[in-house]
């Protein structure tokens, strides 16, 4: 295997469960199937079982057990065995016939502990020992029926799902968000009125909820794991109030102190808050055929990053419509086809035009080497030269099975590229653009008014039209790109006309998306009266608000918005680009907004001193490892301009690019409005 990453960490979390599965019956969770499926993929599962049936099945309450033929089971869950979890496990070896049962959870048995409110002290004293799971493997004998039969409970680190060897997501966290001003108030609102908080900048742990400090927790466990499997001891660094409290939860995690003795490499981990910038996860600037696609394709099921591409015409069914339900879809990730991997890491790297061109250059070379009777054609690549392409391995099965990671992303893009969401893109681009001009010229009234003709209800909207999400996105990033401005008389009353004309669209809806549902807090539109949406678009505007004073904490980096003058236009310039170039400033001052978690005693005499002596504090650029990690989820284009600009601003430094999901510009209102934000369910 190559040097460790998150390819080999995934990898190699994954084998010590194949080794469990020989002969098994398969229970896996949402989560863990996402990490399968970008690691090793179902098919290296399915070998390791080596049974004649299909033995894969969800991990749900209503699972089938297994038959008298089926003695043994494995069930490979990522989260605490506490709860409800427990329950569904009890239920389905209570209605099989297994003898041998192991389960797999990704979380370690220190945060299990945790779980049990064990206290720290008495957990310290129980290192090497694991009382949780040599308790549930008595459980799991009792539900067998017999205290003779065999269970194994052990802990497998399986956090990631790496997109590429430079990007790793985090399924499990797929939810995880930073905290915004509109959250302060409901955790004061369980707080005594002496400990209220003051502001976002006051939020410590102490003052999460018990579910979102053990989300946070497992998630810090999982990342310790892949410091152990990288070698390296970690120096923690935080942008943002809520990043502060994981970077501090892991630079204080105790499992992983005798692990950074021994350590020989070392390794800087930033962690970023999104709500920082959420301009560039609406945004429409990222150049990438991967974002198009994932924003134009519907998501796989149980799915957070990948996407279903529709593979009908490829079979002889006649309609596409008698095939949606018959043929599996494809999806993106290819993790055991090394050609088509290629091409996905190809895509992943390069901008719309050369990646299209790189799709075309892939299925020719495929066709020539399966002595397909291919007609070259230079010049500009179209859907539908694609789709000829594609068609030529409909009739030849051999060549079909030989590529058939390749044609799912051909495929994918020819779907992307035929979608009208594809053409509303460059609309998005175009306003997005003009926007940015008006800001530096306009007062934020001026930009609202701008807005105002766009917003139209349902039976007055064509195609090219903005649908009320689509509004949202816009909005969403109107107030993070201008960021905190001055409230005027003309701001208030631009405002209420956007809000009224809003809140009257979302009442002439004639159904109400999921999203629409959760800001309306309606399930119907029938019984959406105006009263309730205008309430729902006043709570909606104090988010925006929300939004735009997310910097207000920072002092560096407070913009994202580069004013235009003579020589070039207004633009908007990342946060995360920012800070990287904050982390390799060749004078290396000592990050202002950057800031350093201290890990003990040791850290905290090092920052004193250096108040008055000459010690050099930590600093994120010490170390040949940076890895960046984006609470809240990051684009390709983000993670694509990190993995080149790391190594131009410091030749040799590695740079691993990690965050809770991949984005796609929907996804933020549906994280602002997810409603279990401050209480995570966590299954139990």
């Amino acid at each position: 295997m190559s040097a460790p990453g998150v390819l080999s960490f995934t990898q190699q979390g994954w084998e010590q469960v194949l080794a469990k599965v020989k002969r098994a019956l398969v229970y896996l969770d949402a989560t863990c199937a996402e990490s399968l499926h970008w690691g090793c993929g179902s098919t290296r599962l399915l070998e390791a079982v080596g049974g004649p049936a299909c033995y894969l099945r969800e991990f749900e309450p209503t699972a089938v057990g297994g038959g008298a033929d089926q003695p043994k089971a494995v069930f490979v869950l990522s989260c605490l065995l506490k709860g409800r979890t427990v329950e569904t496990l009890r239920d389905i070896i209570c209605r099989s016939h297994f003898q041998y049962c192991v389960v797999v959870t990704a979380v370690n048995h220190a945060v299990h502990l945790t779980a049990n409110h064990v206290p720290a002290a008495a957990a310290a004293e129980l290192e090497g020992q694991q009382p949780v799971f040599e308790q549930l493997e008595e459980k799991l004998c009792e539900w067998m029926g017999n205290m003779n039969y065999t269970a194994e409970v052990l802990h497998v680190p399986l956090l990631l799902a790496p997109a590429a060897p430079h990007l790793a997501l985090t399924p499990a966290f797929a939810c995880l968000f930073p905290l915004l001003p509109w959250d302060v108030h409901l955790l004061n609102s369980a707080r005594p009125d002496k400990r209220r908080l003051g502001s976002l900048g006051e939020v410590d742990a102490t003052a999460l909820t018990p579910e979102l400090l053990l989300q946070i927790r497992c998630l810090v466990s999982g990342l310790s794991s892949l410091c152990e499997h990288l070698g390296v001891r970690e120096e923690c660094f935080a942008v943002g109030s809520f990043s502060r409290i994981i970077a501090a939860d892991l630079a204080n995690y105790a499992p992983a102190k005798n692990r950074r003795k021994t350590a020989a490499g070392r390794a800087s981990v930033v962690f970023v808050d999104r709500t920082l910038d959420l301009t560039g996860a609406v945004g429409h600037h990222g150049d990438n055929l991967v974002e198009k696609i994932i924003s134009a394709l519907p998501q796989l099921p149980g799915h957070t990053s990948d996407v279903m591409v529709n593979v009908v015409e490829l079979t002889a069914l006649h309609t596409e419509e008698a095939g949606q339900n018959v043929v599996a879809p494809g999806c993106l990730a290819q993790s055991s086809d090394t050609a088509a991997k290629a091409l996905w890491e190809a895509l992943l790297n390069t901008k719309h035009k050369e990646a299209v061109m790189e799709v075309r250059r892939h299925l020719v070379e495929a066709a020539s080497r399966e002595n397909l009777p291919i007609k070259m054609s230079m010049g500009r690549v179209t859907p539908g030269q694609l789709t000829s392409y594609i068609q030529l391995f409909k009739n030849n099965l051999k060549a079909l099975v030989n590529h058939c990671g390749l044609l799912q992303l051909g495929l994918a893009t020819v779907q992307t590229l035929k979608h009208p969401q594809t053409a509303k893109w460059d609309n998005f681009l175009a306003f997005e653009r003009l926007l940015l001009q008006s800001i530096g010229e306009s007062t934020m009234s001026v930009v609202l008014s701008q807005l105002l003709p766009m917003i139209k209800p349902s039976n007055q909207r064509t195609k090219d039209d903005y649908s009320p999400e689509e509004l949202l996105i816009l909005l969403i990033y109107i107030y993070s790109v201008s960021g905190e401005f001055t409230a005027d008389k003309d701001l208030g009353e631009a405002e209420e006309k956007v809000k009224n004309t809003l809140a009257q669209v979302f009442c002439e809806e004639s159904e109400l998306s999921p999203l629409l549902q959760k800001i309306a807090g309606c399930d119907s539109s029938i019984n959406l009266t105006f009263h309730k949406s205008k309430i729902a678009v006043d709570e909606l505007f104090t988010l925006l608000r929300d939004i735009a004073g997310a910097r207000n904490l920072m002092k560096q980096f407070k913009s994202v918005y580069v004013p235009g003058n003579h020589t070039h236009q207004a633009s908007y310039k990342p946060l995360l680009k920012q800070v990287v170039e904050e982390i390799f400033n060749p004078e290396k001052p000592d990050p202002v907004d950057i800031e350093h978690m201290s890990s003990g005693l040791t850290d905290l005499l090092k920052t004193g001193f250096s108040m008055f002596m000459k010690v050099s504090r930590p600093h994120p650029s010490d170390h040949p490892l940076l890895i960046f990690f984006v609470v809240g989820g990051v684009t390709v284009s983000e993670a694509k301009m990190i993995k080149d600009l790391v190594p131009s601003l410091k030749p040799g430094t590695q740079v691993i690019v990690l965050s809770t999901r991949l984005l796609k510009p929907l996804n933020i209102p549906e994280l602002l409005f997810a409603t279990d934000r401050l209480h995570p369910d966590l299954g139990f």
